[in-house]
């Protein structure tokens, strides 16, 4: 932080939601305070409802601004309901201690566990440790469709020198397990430029850059035939991906992980999948969203040549 921006006083916004809204109210805040946004869990690692919470520079727009933070989060409030943001000024550089505190070690499952590069950790056995900053939009691991597609790929024996394809791979956090898991090679693909350089920070952070290569792009952008294929997306993209060839891309009897689908949009999923030669294997559900786990038949007459 430069020194003019350490005299700085600050207006910290803040609001309760539901763990799976989160991400989303992080999301719009970062609009208005790319300094920094923070999800509290509380006392625990993992909660219901947790705190967002952002910090304005108080200067002579903080009106305005005010009011954008507002009228953006009534807008989201259509789709989950949520309180009032509250506004509290910050004096200096409080707001940097106090952002740092409220990101604690988060569990993810019996396995995964993210930290802030700045929190002490003692790894437990066969725990994968995923160091992870603050700032970054969908794939902080809090959304149910994320812990979803985790639960299905720590069910699947990667093996070796594989080749897996992570679409909208959002912060990365899919690849990251997955590289930290066996020595294989991924494809990481998200049509976000931002999304794309929060990835590429992250296997930076992790060591596994030469594991993963990151690139701007969607399934287009795909070459070759993967063991693996994880797409933690929308429903309608999900089947519009089927359409467009994603089970050419899969080899034979290669696996498929899906999610971003709500409970009443599985059906027509699967029904997409069946008829590009996917096989649903397994369901995993929490709460209105599912992940699909699917193989390729072998047999598939789309098998690439």
């Amino acid at each position: 932080m430069s020194r003019g921006a350490s005299t700085m006083n600050w207006i910290e916004v803040s609001l309760a939601v539901a763990a799976e809204a989160a991400e989303a109210v992080a999301e719009v805040l970062s609009r208005y305070a790319p300094n920094g946004v923070a999800i509290d869990l509380g006392a625990g690692d993992t909660a219901e409802t947790v705190t967002v919470r952002a910090y304005l520079v108080a200067d002579e727009t903080i009106a305005i601004r005010q009011r954008q933070v507002e009228e953006a989060l009534w807008h989201l409030n259509h789709i989950w309901p949520m309180p009032a943001p509250e506004f509290r000024p910050v004096q200096e550089q409080d707001w940097t201690a106090i952002w740092k505190e409220h990101l604690p070690v988060l569990h993810l499952g019996n396995r995964v566990v993210i930290k802030p590069t700045w929190r002490a950790y003692a790894p437990q056995p066969g725990e994968i440790i995923l160091e992870m900053d603050p700032g970054q939009a969908f794939g902080t691991g809090l959304h149910p469709t994320t812990q979803l597609c985790l639960d299905a790929l720590l069910r699947i024996p990667l093996q070796a020198g594989g080749r897996i394809l992570d679409l909208g791979t959002g912060t990365g956090i899919l690849a990251l397990v997955a590289a930290k898991i066996a020595p294989v090679h991924i494809h990481a693909l998200d049509i976000d430029a931002h999304a794309v350089a929060t990835a590429r920070q992250n296997t930076r952070a992790n060591h596994v850059s030469h594991t993963i290569r990151v690139e701007e792009g969607s399934l287009a952008a795909a070459t070759g035939v993967y063991d693996l294929i994880m797409a933690n997306i929308l429903a309608p993209v999900i089947i519009d991906m089927a359409q467009q060839g994603l089970a050419e891309r899969l080899a034979p009897e290669g696996k498929l992980i899906v999610s971003g689908i709500l409970l009443e949009q599985r059906a027509e999923v699967v029904a997409a999948f069946e008829e590009h030669g996917l096989v649903e294997l397994e369901t995993f559900t929490k709460g209105d969203w599912v992940a699909l786990l699917a193989e390729k038949k072998k047999t598939s007459s789309r098998e690439l040549s």
